[in-house]
């Protein structure tokens, strides 16, 4: 999690009340970062706070502190994987329309350097398809607001409705590819590309949609 505190001389006030904030926001880097090797490697379920208290160097009590509860640090490991995504843009958020598409593929070869991050993500997306997995309702809205946004940019860079039936299945099509090309690459890193793989489909998928008539029509 990227340090936003301003720096100030040791000697002013200013950094006197900085001081503790900053400190906090590093032990919740340090929690996030325990929880998310954890969680990777055992799952929610089974991933206990005890583990990911003694990885981040501090007491069950400490990580309480910062986070509450068990359920409440799942969603924040959640939040602050998204954030990595676009810690590096210009506003800190993802950009719109066809740009987006050229996002997707850079995420995805960026991925490819942080596999903790992304072993993490897939086994919590796995388990939260059931009906009483906290991070079900997470990952249901992730997914709607990534149709949308995938949707929007695919019409726009197709001269497209967003509306049409092709445009939305390429859009599901094109998340549920990402998301299981990780699953291979987890499985056998030297035999898949993900960016490669990611940026053929993009590719191609755009170029029918221009190529081909609203919704399949002659």
């Amino acid at each position: 999690m990227p340090d936003v505190w301003p720096a100030a001389a040791p000697s002013s006030g200013a950094a006197k009340a900085t001081r503790p904030q900053k400190r906090s926001g590093k032990r919740r880097a340090e929690i996030l970062d325990a929880a998310m090797s954890v969680f990777a490697e055992r799952g929610y379920a089974n991933g206990s706070l005890a583990e990911i208290a003694e990885r981040a160097g501090m007491t069950h009590a400490g990580v309480l502190h910062h986070f509450g509860s068990k359920e409440q640090l799942l969603i924040a490991l959640l939040e602050y994987r998204d954030e990595a995504d676009v810690s590096t843009l210009e506003g800190r958020h993802a950009p719109e329309g066809a740009e987006l598409l050229e996002h997707l593929i850079r995420t995805v070869e960026r991925n490819e350097q942080r596999p903790g991050i992304i072993q993490a993500y897939s086994v919590l997306l796995g388990e939260s398809v059931t009906d009483t997995h906290p991070a079900r309702a997470f990952f249901t809205s992730r997914f709607e607001g990534l149709r949308t946004m995938v949707t929007t940019a695919l019409a726009e860079a197709t001269g497209r409705d967003p509306g049409e039936s092709d445009i939305r299945a390429a859009a599901n099509g094109i998340i549920g590819a990402m998301d299981g090309l990780q699953e291979q690459w987890l499985l056998d890193k030297q035999s898949v590309d993900m960016g490669a793989a990611t940026r053929l489909l993009i590719r191609a998928v755009t170029e029918e949609l221009r190529a081909s008539p609203p919704d399949g029509r002659a």
